[in-house]
């Protein structure tokens, strides 16, 4: 059975203190309220990992990164590795989002790497892929999706493409209110998975959580969730809201 996953992008948002105090909210109301077989990751800025992590403690919740480089070391100011990660025991890395895309040019070539680096040092990439309003519109969605996957996953083995999981994030929907509907989202859930039983066969597909992201709501995340490709999701801000965020945990 696939894993359900909801995960929160914090995204450049909070203080360190506002950090822990989300944090604080978030141990309480998930160790009393959230039943099941569900995770839960919290995805800080780099500041705030082993401060929330340590935080954290014995919780449930995991922690994870929003990006990671594509080299091991060296002579790049500001970046930060999946070897650092892993020596922080930081367990997952967000990698491909539709932002660092945008603003900061990654492609696919790249985020290929990204995601080697981060599967060679035991951290799970939870890799994005989606596409803007304009190829939506012009109804080239499917075939854009299906590109970004094969750019950056297709290269893995069968047996590492199992330990990657997908966050399906239509651009159009991310922070602007808009949401894609819930067949929207379980028909471009089921194109990817499609897409990856074509390569690696029925039963590889059917073990990689795909997720959904893009203005997730606790008032839209039963309806989402309850598609049979949905997997989870990966929530931007309503994750800053302790009471919402996790109503949407408690909707998978």
């Amino acid at each position: 059975m696939r894993q359900k996953i909801v995960a929160g992008n914090w995204k450049m948002n909070k203080t360190l203190e506002e950090a822990q105090i989300l944090t604080s909210e978030l141990m309480g109301m998930v160790a009393d309220e959230v039943k099941g077989n569900v995770i839960t990751i919290l995805c800080t800025p780099f500041p705030y990992l082993v401060p929330v992590k340590n935080q954290l403690g014995q919780s449930t919740i995991k922690v994870g990164a929003q990006n990671c480089s594509e080299h091991d070391s060296g002579a790049y100011t500001g970046e930060v590795s999946a070897v650092m990660l892993k020596s922080m025991g930081i367990p997952y890395v967000i990698i491909g989002h539709s932002e660092r895309r945008q603003y900061f040019g990654e492609d696919g070539k790249l985020l290929a790497t990204k995601v080697d680096k981060a599967l060679a040092s035991n951290v799970t990439p939870i890799f994005c892929c989606g596409e803007p309003l304009e190829i939506r519109e012009k109804g080239t969605h499917e075939a854009l999706v299906k590109q970004q996957v094969e750019e950056s996953l297709f290269h893995l083995s069968a047996e590492a493409i199992q330990k990657v999981v997908i966050a399906y994030e239509p651009v159009w929907a991310i922070g602007t209110g808009k949401t894609a509907t819930s067949q929207q989202a379980q028909d471009m859930h089921a194109v990817i998975r499609q897409h990856i039983a074509g390569k690696y066969g029925a039963a590889v597909a059917q073990e990689i959580s795909i997720l959904y992201g893009g203005s997730v709501k606790a008032d839209n995340a039963k309806e989402l969730f309850a598609c049979a490709d949905v997997d989870g999701g990966l929530v931007g801000g309503a994750s800053l809201k302790s009471r919402e965020f996790v109503e949407i945990v408690k909707s998978i």
